[in-house]
This record gives C-alpha cells, sequence and structure tokens, in this order.
C-alpha cells in the first residue's frame, strides 16, 4: 500500500485540502472529529486550517453552545459539537468516578458526602447570575467542601470540591465556561446547564459503538489499536465496539475501514499539487491515531528533534516536538510562533514554495492578529518554548 496514498487520504479525511473551507465550526468537527484543548490554541489552529474560520466566529460558537469543550474520551478534554455533547460526556464519565473510587479508598471519602456536596454546588450556581469559579464555590459552600489534608495533597485531591465538580459535569447538570470566552486559557467559572444535554444514552454497549462509528468515519483507514488509544476502551471492549460496524481490512496490514469508505478510498488519487497546512502536534491528523511514524517519509525519521539531547530523533517520538506541518498529510516540518518578532520560526523538511510561503503567511497573521500567541498546551510560554524557537531559527 502506497503511504503516500494513505497520507494524502488522512488529509483528505481530515479536510487539509481545503474541502472543507467556509464550514461552521460543528459541522467540521462532526466530520473531522473532537480536538483536543488543553488549553492551547490546537482549536483554533485545527478549524483555521480546515474552514478557514476565524477565532470571533469560534468564541461565538461556543458562547451559544454550537460547540463546547467537555471531558469526553479517555476522561480528556475535547471540543465537542452539539450533536455530540451527550455521547462524549457518557464515554468521559469513567473518569470523575474512578477519582471518586480512589478517594474512598484512599482518602476516606464517601458516596453519601460528594453527593450532598454535589446538590449544594447544583443549588448555589442555580441562585448565581453568573459564572462562579472554584474558589467562589468553594468559599460560599462553606463546610461542605473538606479539605483532605497531607494524604489529598500527597494525591493531587486536595479538597473534596473537583470530585463533585467532576460528577456535575459528565452527568450535564453544569458546564465550565471559559472567563474570556477563549478556548486558549485554563480559567473557567461553573454555571448551572439548562436544559441538561444527558438524555437516554446510557447503554454501554451502544454508546462504544457509537464512539467507534464516529472515530473510524474521522480516521479509517485505523487499527484496533489506534481505537483503543483514542477511546480508552479495553480490548475486549474495543472488539466488541466495532462488530456491529462490519469494517473490512486494507489488504495487507492491520487496519479497518468502513465498507463505504474503502470504496471511495480505492478510486482515491493523490493530489498532484501541495496541500500545506500549520496545526498544532495535538492536531487530529497525528492525536487520533498518536502513531506519528505513519506521518514521516523515511528520509525524516532520522531526522534530530529541534534543540533535543544529541540522539534524539523524530522517528523516536510519540509526539510532535512543535507544532506540525504538514502537506498532503505528510509531517513536513515544524513551526512555533515568537512572540518576541510576532512571527512564525519555522524549519521544512525539503524545499520551500510559494504555496507554503503564502500558507505560512496567512497562519502568522491568523495567530498575531486573532490569537496573540500559539501555546501548545496552558503552561507553554515564550519563555518555555525559546530553546525550541532557538533552535529552529538555527
Amino acid at each position: 500500500m502506497a503511504t503516500d496514498k494513505l497520507r494524502a487520504w488522512w488529509a483528505h479525511r481530515q479536510g487539509l485540502d481545503g474541502s472543507l473551507r467556509g464550514t461552521a465550526a460543528a459541522e467540521v468537527l462532526e466530520r473531522t472529529g473532537w480536538m483536543r484543548s488543553v488549553g492551547g490554541s490546537a482549536p483554533y489552529l485545527g478549524l483555521f486550517a480546515r474552514a478557514r474560520l476565524d477565532r470571533a466566529t469560534v468564541d461565538a460558537d461556543v458562547a451559544r453552545l454550537a460547540i463546547h469543550e467537555l471531558p469526553s474520551a479517555r476522561g480528556c478534554t475535547y471540543v465537542l459539537p452539539a450533536a455530540d455533547f451527550e455521547l462524549g460526556l457518557v464515554v468521559g464519565a469513567g473518569a470523575p468516578a474512578g477519582e471518586l473510587a480512589a478517594a474512598e479508598k484512599y482518602l476516606g471519602v464517601t458516596q453519601a458526602e460528594i453527593e450532598q456536596l454535589c446538590v449544594t454546588v447544583s443549588d448555589l450556581l442555580e441562585g448565581s447570575a453568573e459564572p462562579l469559579g472554584p474558589a467562589a464555590i468553594k468559599e460560599a459552600a462553606g463546610s461542605a467542601v473538606r479539605d483532605l489534608g497531607e494524604a489529598g495533597r500527597k494525591r493531587g485531591t486536595t479538597t473534596t470540591l473537583p470530585l463533585a465538580l467532576g460528577l456535575l459535569q459528565v452527568r450535564g447538570d453544569i458546564r465550565r465556561v471559559p472567563v474570556n470566552g477563549r478556548l486558549d486559557q485554563q480559567r473557567y467559572g461553573y454555571v448551572r446547564w439548562t436544559p441538561s444535554p444527558r438524555g437516554g444514552l446510557s447503554d454501554m454497549d451502544t454508546v462504544r459503538t457509537e464512539l467507534a462509528r464516529r472515530y473510524f468515519s474521522w480516521a479509517a483507514p485505523a487499527s484496533l489499536k489506534h481505537f483503543r488509544w483514542f477511546s480508552g476502551f479495553t480490548a475486549a471492549n474495543a472488539k466488541k465496539a466495532v462488530a456491529p460496524l462490519e469494517l473490512v481490512p486494507l489488504d495487507g496490514t492491520d487496519l479497518l475501514m468502513p465498507k463505504d469508505l474503502a470504496e471511495e478510498f480505492a478510486g482515491f488519487t493523490v493530489p498532484s499539487k501541495p496541500s500545506y497546512a500549520l496545526l498544532a502536534g495535538i492536531d487530529g491528523i497525528h492525536l487520533l491515531h498518536r502513531d506519528l511514524i505513519r506521518l514521516l517519509d523515511d528520509a525524516d525519521v532520522e531526522r534530530p528533534v529541534p534543540g533535543a539531547r544529541p540522539g534524539e530523533t523524530l522517528g523516536g517520538q510519540a509526539d510532535p516536538p512543535c507544532h506540525l506541518i504538514v502537506d498532503r498529510g505528510r509531517f513536513a516540518g515544524l513551526w512555533e510562533f515568537d512572540t518576541d518578532t510576532n512571527k512564525i520560526v519555522y524549519k521544512v523538511f525539503g524545499d520551500e514554495d510559494a504555496a507554503l510561503r503564502e500558507t505560512i503567511s496567512e497562519t502568522e497573521e491568523f495567530v498575531r492578529d486573532r490569537l496573540g500567541d500559539a501555546r501548545s498546551f496552558s503552561l507553554d510560554s515564550p519563555k518555555s518554548r525559546a530553546s525550541r524557537v532557538a533552535a529552529l531559527r538555527a
């Protein structure tokens, strides 16, 4: 199987070939997959690369709940379209349940105590005219929030409040709203979610199959291992989830596809012209599979990681060391944003052309004028990435 065809197909299915220009954010997410957030610029960069959506448009969609950042697959936060809010919350429910079970076992917390705190928090938010941050909730809840002492600090759960907030979120009773309306930071308030997006979706076999159906529409061809990475399901549950989909194997590989996509893939040809995109390192083109080497040309596998220890190569990385430049699905370069110069600093694996320079210029303008920076995650900063910027510039 020609690797360039697979890469170009993945990029096509991800809308990185220009086919989704002008499409609304919710539809982009429905067609290409949920976007990982972690307080960085990934959702903005991903929606700009696919649909040329401005930050103000995305923020307006967040405000009107066309899209929202929710705990979902593996308990991680993703930006989801409204059509998937309930599914995302249900598949993410295991994480706060597990945290509560651990707190019961090691910290002396009881289910009844947390359920009562959930009622207290819900009542506080119901009576508030504005979102309340964790500190404000803790103060208003008073003795209903219990300090978990040194044992809690060692386990990363200092009070009982995060346990209640986690349960209330996955139940669809409350939701987090970004303090300034932006996705690329991690300061939140909480509000009641009325009406709740949670309805009758509760049968876990159905839930897992629905997640598998979406996943293989976004990421196929993909293996069961890839799906398990994304979903966090056990091997048995992953196999059971995909069984009703009647996926077909790609000859000579362990990759699976829906039948209708397999027919389309057979007739797909690699575009002759480059199609560049500048994306976050946690963009779906990588993170849906988390199998970085599949995007690298053989000649690039042994490339040294910029700014890393001697001997570290791109082919040995689980994740990209910087933001990604892709061309028809190929990992074709690295980039970062330098706030000192308000410029994108980049390294391309090969020759530059006019199309690449135009894409870099458009993305640079978007980051400079609409985002102000292109952070990888909440703790990323100009200071923390200075060595990467210097290595790329060198």
